[in-house]
């Protein structure tokens, strides 16, 4: 909060004119603009459309031009600062990325103003005025882009969460040192009025704020982050134990499970920045970012590309703000984008189809990627990898690039185990896993357990339990991905092998770099 203050401060001394400023805590902004303007001995007056002025009993309620004329009027007798609250909202663009006719008086008066604002050079700088819009999402009209500066109020430090609940609870904080921090922890990522609102919702239960807050602050976060309508809150149980085969990854990311502690920093570790799971559907992609986030011990985030891109012209840009904005503040956590081709692959040819949005969208993933300090550790997946541009590919940006080819023998048997102890522990040495594992052969994590469900559907309906027989016949009945998709898994081994992709399994042998040119050649002559 201090360091927003002083940002505020230095651009009032610096003669900004017209500030937007971006924030879910209105009254913590008016908390730091009043502030400021004691530093600075300068007047401030509140407006909203509901109220009018607040110095002036409603004055201009309902009213925005008029409240705009007041700021016109100002004298010069002493430094000013007018907050419009709704006045963003109003001038907010459409869908087509331009404003309405009925909005241009409004965008052209705070233009006007701004200009003339600008030219309180002539004035003492304690006697300037500034113009403050306020608004939780940022959407600003292209008309005044160049005379608006844009500031974003963060969401609250693990510090200053930690004055707050102190001020709020007080010596009513029953919880040892390791549970305070993972309460402080959970509190991450939300808004001051929602962590006093779930610690009155602890002392008006218990009167006082026990080990039960923990749970009730992640449940305040599940709603906080489900209605951004982007990111899903994703809980995680089972670590990596539950996952069949993929040896390599399971052993690079246990020597990193210590990476984001305070003894790595004094170590001089920089966090870990991410990871790139590619391969075809079905290889345990998705369920590897799940179980990293769970040996970890840290929070899961599913970014939703689909839903990233809005129809509004500068909502997606905005949107991937409120992502980034929201993961850091969680942070340390696991942002999982998952099948990252269907919202950046085509960006290299050029036929987005969006005026440029997703172009724009991907260059602030990208810089934030590679210039972020938080520790939020990215796992993108991918199907067709060979879509993604390669700029996201490099060093820097993510710290591995991991090829899921389908389970070898050793680790269908141990996919079978998996899922078997997890459904039928008590009858595990009924069925002859090696066999099954060699009459699965090219079948994928997924498929092995859908045939595990088929079997059981076939006992189930005979009112008895399934059988070795059942198995070997859901699998002889099953034509797997690898025989309909043979092209397109020769082509992302290809892939593998010229990016210096590592293979995510032990016993998975990639095609030499001659190989993977011949095999390039022949899939051109199929075509």
């Amino acid at each position: 909060m201090n360091s927003i203050k002083k940002e505020l401060e230095l651009m009032l001394t610096a003669r900004y004119p017209l500030l937007y400023v971006v924030s879910a805590e209105e009254e913590v902004v008016e908390e730091a603009l009043l502030e400021v303007a004691q530093v600075r001995k300068s007047q401030i007056y509140f407006w909203d459309i509901a109220r009018g002025w607040s110095d002036r009993e409603g004055a201009d309620k309902g009213n925005p031009m008029a409240a705009l004329a007041r700021v016109g009027k100002a004298s010069g007798d002493v430094g000013s600062i007018f907050v419009l609250k709704d006045v963003a909202t109003l001038i907010a663009p459409g869908a087509n990325g331009q404003i309405a006719a009925g909005q241009l008086p409004l965008v052209r008066e705070i233009k006007n103003l701004a200009r003339e604002m600008a030219r309180d050079d002539l004035r003492p700088a304690s006697l300037r005025r500034c113009l403050v819009l306020m608004s939780e999402q940022l959407r600003l009209p292209i008309e005044l882009r160049e005379e608006t500066t844009i500031l974003d109020f963060s969401l609250p430090s693990i510090d200053e969460i930690s004055e707050l609940v102190l001020r709020l609870v007080g010596k009513k904080l029953k919880l040892p040192d390791l549970e305070k921090e993972q309460l402080l922890k959970a509190c991450q990522g939300l808004t001051r009025c929602r962590i006093a609102r779930v610690l009155a919702k602890c002392l008006a239960r218990s009167g006082k704020v026990d080990e039960s807050a923990i749970a009730l602050v992640l449940d305040e976060k599940r709603q906080n982050i489900r209605e951004t309508g982007i990111l899903e809150f994703i809980p995680v149980q089972t670590g990596m134990e539950s996952v069949g085969g993929l040896e390599n990854l399971k052993k690079w990311v246990r020597v990193r499970s210590n990476s984001f502690t305070d003894k790595a920093r004094e170590y001089g570790l920089p966090a870990p920045k991410g990871l790139l799971l590619a391969g075809i559907q079905g290889t345990g992609k998705s369920l590897s970012a799940k179980t990293i986030a769970a040996e970890w011990r840290l929070p899961l985030l599913r970014l939703d590309i689909g839903k990233l891109f809005g129809g509004i012209v500068g909502e997606s840009e905005s949107r991937i703000r409120q992502v980034i904005g929201l993961a850091e503040a969680i942070s340390p956590c696991v942002l999982f984008v998952d099948e990252a081709e269907k919202g950046f692959g085509n960006i290299t040819s050029g036929s987005d189809g969006d005026s440029g949005t997703s172009r724009r969208v991907f260059g602030t993933l990208l810089t934030w990627m590679q210039e972020k300090t938080a520790p939020v550790f990215v796992v993108m997946t991918a199907n067709n990898v060979e879509l993604l541009p390669a700029e996201l590919l490099r060093k820097g940006r993510l710290d591995e690039l991991f090829w899921l080819g389908l389970p070898t023998q050793l680790e269908r048997e141990q996919i079978f185990k998996v899922h078997l102890s997890r459904l039928r522990a008590h009858r595990i040495k009924d069925f002859d896993i090696e066999s099954l594992a060699k009459k699965s052969k090219d079948f994928s994590g997924a498929e092995i357990e859908q045939v595990i469900y088929e079997a059981m559907q076939h006992g189930f309906s005979r009112d008895e339990e399934f059988t070795m027989l059942d198995l070997l016949d859901s699998i002889a009945s099953c034509i797997p991905l690898a025989k309909i998709a043979q092209p397109q898994i020769d082509a992302l081994k290809s892939w593998a092998v010229r990016s210096g992709a590592k293979s995510a399994s032990i016993e998975e042998v990639l095609l030499t770099k001659s190989d993977a040119s011949l095999l390039v050649v022949d899939n051109v002559d199929q075509n």
